[in-house]
């Protein structure tokens, strides 16, 4: 086997979230990099302090950070390292970091009108009033490099992009050809399966994105490559991938079918579907199980199974005869 330049080590850091422990990765190559940087609470910045001390190193050592997309559990410490002077990560991530007004402005617009078209009862639209406070936990600052299919890390040649869209439109993993490793962020995790989640269109986009299909072919990406180790950002590290590609790709084809079974003669808004498919989780969790909802009827419509159709400014979707 070729011999490797660079060490990989995992940092585990707590988070307000129900996911639990976030991953971290530290690379020593020619540059000591941080994929990732956890979520903004002083119960995160101090453990990272601890578990770096521990491999022989400080915040100051560092001075690149890579990450693997936008949401705060991943991003939420970059302002806390006081030598940085490179954040690479995805083009779609910028606006998350630089907190650019006009695009939340889109963000929070675009979900009042989905929301409006799936048929969303007046009580949950005061939840639009919220889709910032996630920010708290996350950081802001600026992206220095953009990272796209192909592009090598900076100092660490022997990782290369690829961009996995799905559960976040700025997802990118890494993958070390050498070992088959691959630094996975939320992409593929062993324990559970990732949210494809809604985001609105990105820059001069016209069209919204269509998260599972998205998601979808993004797992179909890793069945090209010989994994050998999964570097998540949550959960255990675990091989054996492409058996469970296959697993999560047919656990989504078995919910669409479930969901088809819903509409028999009748015709049905998102938010009817949403509520039969989630009863439980639905008022708990109202933006998860309608970006979930929304994904598997994306599908069906894209296998031709279900057809869609406006009745003023409700979208309907009705089994394809």
């Amino acid at each position: 086997m070729k011999t490797l330049r660079d060490a990989i080590y995992q940092i585990t850091l707590p988070t307000p979230y129900a996911v639990g422990d976030v991953h971290l990765y530290l690379l020593k190559g020619e540059r000591l990099t941080l994929v990732d940087a956890g979520v903004k609470t002083d119960a995160a910045w101090n453990e990272l302090i601890i578990q770096l001390k521990e491999l022989g190193y400080s915040p100051g050592d560092i001075d690149q950070i890579v990450l693997t997309h936008h949401h705060p559990d991943h991003m939420g410490l970059i302002e806390h390292f006081p030598n940085l002077t490179t954040v690479a990560a995805h083009p779609k991530l910028r606006p998350w970091l630089e907190r650019e007004e006009s695009f939340f402005l889109r963000y929070e617009e675009f979900f009042y009108r989905m929301y409006k078209e799936s048929g969303v009862p007046e009580q949950y639209l005061g939840l639009l009033k919220s889709l910032r406070k996630p920010l708290k936990w996350s950081a802001e600052g600026k992206l220095t490099i953009e990272l796209v299919e192909g592009d090598r890390i900076p100092g660490h040649e022997e990782w290369v992009t690829i961009e996995t869209p799905g559960h976040a439109q700025s997802h990118i993993s890494f993958y070390r050809q050498a070992d088959g490793s691959f630094i996975g962020g939320d992409h593929l995790l062993a324990h559970i399966s990732s949210n494809p989640l809604l985001e609105p269109p990105y820059g001069m986009e016209k069209d919204r994105p269509r998260p599972l299909l998205q998601y979808r072919a993004s797992l179909g990406k890793l069945l090209d490559k010989n994994i050998q180790m999964v570097y998540p950002g949550h959960g255990k590290t675990f091989q054996n991938t492409d058996e469970l590609v296959i697993q999560r790709l047919k656990k989504q084809e078995e919910r669409a079918l479930k969901v088809l079974n819903m509409f028999e003669e009748k015709r049905l808004c998102a938010y009817d579907v949403c509520r039969h498919l989630f009863p439980k989780h639905i008022e708990s969790q109202f933006g998860l199980t309608m970006s979930e909802t929304i994904g598997q009827l994306d599908y069906l419509e894209n296998k031709k199974a279900v057809v869609a159709e406006f009745s003023g400014e409700q979208k309907y979707y009705y089994v394809n005869r």
